[in-house]
């Protein structure tokens, strides 16, 4: 079981203002976590490759290969303010 203090530490590490509800209920679910992961640690995994998601995932992406893009003067004409090289935007604090 976590220690209050430690949950205090963590939450300082992390710039955490928890109140002392807070406090509790963190201490027993990082508990609850650290004892998922001491029983997982005690299964024989020898022969099980790592993974980082426990289902196969596929690039649904299109594939990533240059092509013509908007011409400048077709991308500029609706701008409001069109600058000599792009947009122009107004200042910060404008």
């Amino acid at each position: 079981m976590i220690e209050r203090e430690q949950v205090l530490h963590v939450a300082r590490l992390a710039r955490l203002l928890l109140s002392d509800e807070e406090v509790e209920r963190m201490r027993e679910e990082l508990s609850g976590i650290l004892d998922h992961i001491e029983k997982i640690g005690e299964l024989d995994l020898d022969g099980v490759d790592p993974t980082s998601h426990v289902i196969a995932l596929e690039n649904v992406l299109r594939p990533d290969e240059p092509r013509p893009s908007l011409a400048r003067e077709a991308a500029l004409s609706m701008a409001p303010q069109p600058g000599d090289t792009g947009f122009g935007v107004p200042s910060p604090g404008s």
